[in-house]
């Protein structure tokens, strides 16, 4: 770092020369550094999915979340911070509930991003708090159809038809760039998904019990997948190659 920043590098509510803060762009890379999440969607749903990494075969995978229900039909993923996506999935489920008693109707997903976003963005605003180290690949379906948005720790938010957040972003985007279809079925955006993952971890096989796999489609409720459902998915993967 230059010398002249190392003052707006510390305080989160003070813009440097060239107009950055530096603080929103260090929450960016430890979302870099969390696990590879992805999300596709297919003809009449999406579905998300995230590599967790489990470090010791002592570690019970079941304790370790990456994939979360909001509504009943909203679902997400995380990447980054465990503790930090807990406090937004935390705060979704309470927007998605108060707007269910208030109005008696399920709340929109954009909606529900867009007051994600609007939490997050406070975070970057004031002295003594910091951003959230987190980001979310949002999936839902309601009148409007299927949404999938990226949020990102300054607040912003992206709308695709297939993403990716994580140490393995790249590697998946490349993927998801050359073989992504739109109307896919649901096996083949499940398979294209893994195969992605798959390509991110560098030729390392994947694990069922490593592997979270939530869906939501339109006249149905967001579920995830059983250990046994992922790993008949991951059967028909072709094995990996080393890079």
């Amino acid at each position: 770092m230059q010398p002249g920043q190392m003052a707006y590098d510390r305080a989160i509510t003070v813009f440097s020369p060239d107009g950055r803060l530096f603080q929103v762009e260090y929450a960016r890379v430890a979302v870099t550094r969390g696990n590879t999440t992805a999300g596709l969607k297919f003809k009449n749903g999406i579905v998300l999915m995230a590599d967790k990494k489990i470090g010791s075969r002592l570690v019970e995978t079941s304790s370790i979340e990456k994939i979360f229900q909001i509504d009943e039909h909203i679902g997400a993923a995380t990447s980054g911070l465990v503790a930090d996506a807990r406090v937004l999935i935390d705060y979704a489920r309470l927007a998605a509930q108060i707007n269910k008693v208030t109005y008696s109707e399920k709340i929109g997903v954009d909606l529900l991003v867009k007051k994600i976003c609007d939490y997050k963005q406070n975070y970057t605003q004031y002295g003594g708090v910091r951003p959230f180290g987190t980001a979310l690949l949002v999936a839902g379906v309601d009148d409007l159809g299927t949404h999938l948005f990226e949020t990102d720790p300054s607040g912003a938010l992206v709308s695709y038809k297939a993403g990716s957040i994580g140490a393995g972003r790249n590697a998946v985007m490349e993927l998801f760039e050359e073989k992504y279809k739109e109307g896919m079925s649901q096996d083949e955006a499940v398979l294209l998904g893994l195969e992605a993952l798959q390509k991110a971890s560098e030729g390392e096989k994947l694990d069922g019990r490593t592997i979270e796999v939530g869906l939501v489609a339109e006249g149905q409720k967001f579920r995830r997948l059983s250990e046994q459902e992922v790993s008949a998915y991951l059967a028909k993967l072709p094995a990996p190659t080393s890079a």
